[in-house]
C-alpha cells in the first residue's frame, strides 16, 4: 500500500502503541493460559500477528491467532473464521482491525461469535476514529482521531511507510 498524505504516527510510535495494547490485553487475560486474537481481514490480520508477537515477548500465554473474513461493505453477508467456533468455546477473545470508523465492521465480528460462549470479547484498533454509529467501543487503541467525516485514515503495518496517515 502505497502512503499518501500527512503521516501522523511515525514507524517508532506505532510499535510503542502496538507494545502497549499487548500489555493491556495481557492484563486483562491475566488469569488465563491461552488468547485468541481475531484479526479482521486484511489489515486486523496483519495488526493481530504483531499485537500476537509482542504478547509473546511479555508473557507465556498461548496466542491463537484466528482470521475473520467478512465484508466490510456488507457485513450482512458471509462471515467466516479460519477456526471452527466450537474451538473458540469459554476462551477470552480479542478482535483486532486497524481503525474503528463506524463501529460496524467491530459490531458485525462481535456478534458473530456471540453464538458460543466465551470467557470475554474484546476489541483492539490502532485508530479509533469517533464516528461510531453503533454501541461499539475499543478497548484498546493506538490513538484516537476526532476526524472529518470527509478525511481518511490510512494504516501502513509493513514495509518502509509503516505508519498512521491522514488525508
Amino acid at each position: 500500500m502505497l502512503a499518501k498524505g500527512t503521516k501522523i504516527v511515525d514507524a517508532v510510535a506505532l510499535q510503542r502503541s502496538i507494545k502497549r495494547i499487548a500489555y493491556q490485553v495481557y492484563e486483562s487475560a491475566i488469569d488465563e493460559t491461552e488468547i485468541v486474537i481475531i484479526g479482521v481481514e486484511t489489515q486486523g490480520k496483519i495488526l493481530s500477528k504483531l499485537l500476537g508477537n509482542s504478547l509473546k515477548k511479555i508473557s507465556d500465554k498461548t496466542v491463537v491467532y484466528v482470521n475473520l473474513t467478512l465484508d466490510k461493505t456488507n457485513p450482512l453477508g458471509s462471515i467466516q473464521s479460519s477456526v471452527p467456533l466450537t474451538e473458540l468455546e469459554n476462551k477470552s477473545l480479542v478482535i483486532v482491525d486497524d481503525v474503528l470508523n463506524t463501529g460496524s465492521t467491530l459490531m458485525y465480528a462481535v456478534s458473530f461469535f456471540l453464538s458460543i460462549p466465551v470467557k470475554q470479547i474484546k476489541t483492539a484498533v490502532v485508530v479509533n476514529r469517533n464516528h461510531k454509529k453503533f454501541p461499539i467501543k475499543a478497548d484498546f487503541k493506538g490513538i484516537s482521531l476526532s476526524t472529518s467525516v470527509n478525511e481518511h485514515i490510512a494504516v501502513i503495518l509493513e514495509g518502509n511507510q509503516k505508519g498512521v496517515y491522514l488525508n
